[in-house]
Parts: structure tokens; sequence; C-alpha cells
């Protein structure tokens, strides 16, 4: 995977790609405070099975341009830099793919035009308000955020279990040297005004589920079977999406990808062989 910068009208966008010049072509969206080095063994496996795969850092997160007000990030917001991206790399259709908050905008992103997307994979993430939110717990790390910055909140949430915390997640920690300090790099590197802005923006949004009824294009939705937030709303998106299929990822929570690597890789190469 190559680094390199994409400028767009708003933003300075760095993405990690492989595989330019391959007409089958797949964008791959991390999630909340998240980097685009969340797929970057995907992305060169990608090229080798014929893919142009791009995962760009979102705006406000990893190397990417930071707005410094809360009113610089949402939903749309985050739907307009995905399809600005797009033009600037000169991408007719595509497979997009969104994990998590990416899952959120890949759901704005394809309702809005639908015609450009030869497939859409939605992992681990929910078409509506996230549920189980304590709004106390919220409100304590928006003043955290604010006030203190990114680092005070980081040091704040190890001292508790997070909702996302799962068997798998223990053992990839246990499993592979580096890897606390990895997420802890890429939780740094997120806007304060992004992770406040994002977490009321994600308890409280619109629920898309009737909206998703009408999409037409082949839908893979995929999600850890530890994965308790989000497991109940993959279902429902399975079931409501007429050519959607649901893939379980056993012994995965919310990060299936480096969990369960090779079913996850499974899941989504027989899907891509269909839609490519």
């Amino acid at each position: 995977m190559q680094m390199r910068k994409v400028e767009t009208a708003e933003l300075t966008v760095e993405i990690g790609e492989a595989g330019a010049g391959s007409a089958r072509r797949l964008l791959l969206v991390h999630g909340f405070t998240g980097a685009k080095e969340d797929f970057v063994d995907a992305v060169d496996r990608l090229a080798d099975a014929g893919w142009h795969a791009v995962a760009p850092d979102l705006r406000g997160h990893g190397n990417t341009t930071k707005p410094a007000a809360e009113d610089d990030y949402g939903f749309e917001r985050f739907a307009d830099d995905l399809w600005a991206l797009v033009d600037a790399l000169k991408w007719d259709r595509f497979v997009l793919l969104g994990h998590s908050m990416g899952g959120m905008i890949a759901q704005v992103a394809a309702l809005r035009d639908p015609s450009r997307l030869t497939g859409l994979v939605l992992m681990d993430t929910t078409h509506g308000p996230l549920e189980g939110i304590d709004t106390s717990e919220l409100e304590v790390g928006l003043s955290i955020v604010r006030e203190h910055g990114m680092e005070t909140l980081a040091d704040v949430m190890d001292e508790r279990e997070g909702v996302l915390e799962t068997p798998a997640a223990a053992r990839l920690r246990a499993e592979r040297p580096g890897w606390e300090e990895f997420e802890r790099r890429k939780f740094l590197s997120s806007s304060p005004a992004m992770w406040a802005a994002m977490t009321q923006a994600m308890a409280s949004q619109t629920d898309r589920l009737d909206g998703l009824a009408a999409l037409s294009m082949p839908v893979l939705v995929i999600v850890g079977e530890q994965d308790g937030p989000f497991l109940a709303a993959s279902g429902r998106m399975a079931k409501t999406i007429p050519t959607a299929r649901l893939v379980v990822i056993p012994d995965a929570g919310h990060s299936p990808q480096f969990e369960n690597t090779a079913a996850w890789w499974d899941a989504l190469a027989s899907f891509l062989e269909e839609v490519g």
C-alpha cells in the first residue's frame, strides 16, 4: 500500500492505495477514530486480486485535514467528502465498503447516488441511532474532550471497559504485539471537534432503514458474532435490503478484518468476485 495526498475542494485527503490502473475499484472507509491503516493488509491483497483499492483517512482523522469547528462534521459532510474524493480519483462506478461509522457514511452516500455503486459492503455498522448509549457518560466525554483534548480522554477511557470490548478484541491485544499502541495512535490523531460532533451525531442520527429498502445494487452485510451493539441492526439491514445477504464472522467482534482475517476475507472476496 502506497500513501499519497489527494486534493479536493475542501480537504487534503491522505489515501493508501494499491492496484492503480485496474478497472475494478473499491473504496474502503474506516470507522470512528480509525484510519486508513485499518485496511492496510487488505489493500495489498485486494490489488493482488485485481482491484484498485483505496483507503482514505476521513476528515478529522489521520493525516487528512482536520477542521477545527464541530459544525464542520456530520454524516452529510462526510458523504460530500467521499464523492469529492471519488471524483478526484476519476472513478465512475465502484464498490463501496464502510466499517462502523464508515458504514453509516456509506449508507448516506449510497442513498444519495446509488447509480455509481456496483456493490456495497456494510461492515459492523447500523442504520440508525446507536443503541445502549449512556447519555451521562456521553456528556462527561464531551466535557473532557472539549476542555482537555484527546489524550486526556484516552486516559479516562482506558480506565473503563468500552461497549466494543469482546473476547476477540482481548485476544487480538494479547496476540498482536503493539496493537494497543496502534489503536492509541489512531485515537490521538483524531480531531477533538470531530469526536464531539460525531458522538452526538451517531447517538441521534435519522434512521435510514426504510430508505435502504430501495437499494438495488448487490449488498453484503458483515458483522462479527461478538459485536453485540451491531448484531441486531445488521440482521435488520440484511432483511430489509432486497439484494442483501448477511455474513456473521465467527470468533470476531467489531474488527473482523483483524480478529478473524481468514473468514472476513473469504466473505469479502466471494462477494467481490460476484460484483467485479
